[in-house]
């Protein structure tokens, strides 16, 4: 093992060509502590920086027997491991975005599930209220429909039923207490959906 650290780069290269691991030894040995520094560098993690430099050695196993290095290699695991570093730094931001999205899309779920709980309210209030203006005594439930339906003044419904404005007030008061004690159980929303 000793005689393999007297090699040079290039002997080495064309050693693990020939699927020699104590040449592929040495060049890990070799290249591991500076590959891990540049790593370290740009991510700032010891765990993902040391999965990178094995990442870099992997490939440079798997693809020994093609390897043609056009420059050192040196070079070439520096380049290496600056692209390895830039992935991950890549797919770090990718799933930070991904996870901003995916929060943004549970808000608007939220929003919307929470705008259709409260339509849904809503219609349903809507419908106890018509229901209790239907079991208002006739005169009563017209004039409410006049007054809230039609947005008829009280003056307006007085001259269209031939009734005196005191008598039109009389009746909303009266529809109002019993589409209120029909409500009670609905809560102040309700109350205040039809305009008391």
């Amino acid at each position: 093992m000793a005689a393999y650290s007297t090699y040079t780069d290039s002997e080495l290269v064309e050693l693990i060509k020939t699927d020699n691991q104590h040449a592929f030894t040495e060049i890990y040995n070799r290249f591991w502590d500076k590959l891990l520094a540049v790593a370290l560098n740009r991510l700032e993690n010891l765990e993902e920086a040391e999965e990178c430099v094995h990442d870099v050695f992997l490939k440079l196993w798997r693809l020994r027997r093609k390897l043609e290095l056009k420059y050192s290699l040196s070079t070439y695991l520096a380049a290496a491991i600056r692209y390895r570093s830039y992935d991950v730094m890549a797919g770090q931001y990718r799933k930070q975005r991904q996870a901003t999205q995916d929060l943004a899309g549970v808000d608007a779920d939220i929003a919307d599930a929470d705008l259709a709980d409260a339509h849904l309210l809503e219609q349903e209030l809507m419908d106890m209220i018509a229901q209790s203006v239907q079991q208002l005594p006739d005169k009563c439930r017209v004039v409410y429909q006049m007054s809230r339906e039609q947005g008829l003044s009280n003056k307006q419904i007085a001259a269209e039923l031939n009734v005196s404005e005191k008598a039109v007030e009389a009746h909303l008061s009266r529809a109002f207490k019993g589409i209120r004690s029909n409500l009670a159980l609905a809560g102040p929303i309700a109350l205040w959906l039809i305009g008391q």
